[in-house]
Parts: C-alpha cells; sequence; structure tokens
C-alpha cells in the first residue's frame, strides 16, 4: 500500500470517527427529546383525568340538583 493510499484510509477513518460522534451526540438528543415528550404526555393524560373528573361531579351535582328541584 502507498503512503497516499494510507493517508486516505487514515482520513476516511478519521471522518467515520467525527461523524459517529456526531452521531451519538444526535442520539443522545434524541433520547432526551422523547423522554421529554413521554413526560409531557404523561402530566397531560394526568390532567385530562383531573378534569374529566371534575365535569363528571359537576354532571352528578346538576343532576342532583335537576331530581330536587
Amino acid at each position: 500500500m502507498e503512503t497516499s493510499d494510507l493517508t486516505r484510509l487514515a482520513q476516511a477513518v478519521d471522518q467515520l470517527i467525527r461523524r459517529n460522534a456526531e452521531l451519538k451526540q444526535q442520539y443522545a438528543a434524541l433520547k432526551q427529546a422523547q423522554h421529554d415528550w413521554q413526560e409531557e404526555r404523561a402530566q397531560l393524560i394526568n390532567k385530562n383525568e383531573v378534569a374529566r373528573q371534575k365535569v363528571e361531579a359537576m354532571i352528578f351535582r346538576l343532576k342532583a340538583l335537576e331530581r330536587d328541584s
């Protein structure tokens, strides 16, 4: 193998190493974003459940008032 071939090969390996590092960083950022979205989703589901329970309680009270009048 000639020196120029080895130089090109070394450059290609260095480029692959840099790209690998970039992809690892992007992957970590995506995993964090996924975690954040999942956490937000869980909070929204919880808020939705609380709101649903409040609406059901209001409906129950309104029906009770309607029966009493």
